[in-house]
């Protein structure tokens, strides 16, 4: 069952440590006020809404991305955006569940 669910929702499950190592930046595409209400240390607070005016930041730093958010829609749009320009992006989800993997 498993495996079809990966089918089906694409693929294989991300190593967010490995990434990390590999120096991944964490974006967390949450409002100022959310992010100051807690975050991954470390991580950018690039607004949704802000965020293509970052990606030439992005790209320079030639670096996997994990986007984040509260619930993981805005950071699954985070993702299009980013891979839309051609950057190595994950879609962490909410920053609360990446935190507990990483």
């Amino acid at each position: 069952m498993l495996g079809f669910l990966q089918k089906l929702f694409g693929g294989t499950p991300v190593d967010y440590k490995e990434l990390l190592s590999r120096g991944a930046i964490i974006v967390d595409v949450r409002s100022p006020g959310e992010f100051k209400t807690g975050h991954i240390n470390g991580s950018k607070n690039y607004p949704l809404d802000t965020l293509r005016g970052k990606i030439n930041d992005l790209k320079k730093q030639n670096k996997p991305v994990i986007t984040v958010c509260l619930s993981g829609g805005r950071s699954g749009m985070a993702k299009s955006i980013l891979k839309s320009a051609g950057l190595e992006v994950y879609n962490g989800g909410p920053w609360t569940s990446l935190r507990s993997k990483i």
